[in-house]
């Protein structure tokens, strides 16, 4: 009884360990290393992506969600660290641009096909 006991406290243990191991990996592939050029902070092996991997594993252990931890590091170090940004106000014209872009080239298209400057041969 007791290793079963014991066995079950192992496997409980170590998955809860996998399943940090699991938000970290995460974590550190959304933030983006801001000495190296294009790396993720685990991909890096900047001293600045060493520091960054201990302060997520540091809140990780402090119970901090995923969540908790951007908004940590991109008060500290602003939105750039991080590789999704959220939707904010003062940055929504990155988001929307594209769109737009693209809703407006599609008027241009049109309105052209209409006038038959294209497709005429």
């Amino acid at each position: 009884m007791k290793k079963i006991f014991f066995l079950l406290i192992i496997i409980f243990m170590s998955t809860k360990l996998f399943a940090n191991e699991d938000v970290n990996n995460k974590i550190l592939k959304n933030l983006r290393c801001l000495v190296c050029q294009g790396q993720t902070i685990s991909e890096s092996n900047s001293d600045f992506a060493q520091i960054i991997r201990e302060v997520v594993n540091d809140k990780i252990q402090e119970g901090l969600t995923e969540k908790e931890i951007y908004k940590f590091l991109s008060e500290k170090y602003g939105d750039w660290i991080l590789f999704n940004p959220p939707f904010k106000k003062n940055n929504y014209l990155l988001w929307l641009l594209p769109y737009l872009l693209f809703i407006f080239g599609g008027i241009i298209i049109y309105l052209m096909i209409k006038k038959g400057l294209i497709g005429k041969k």
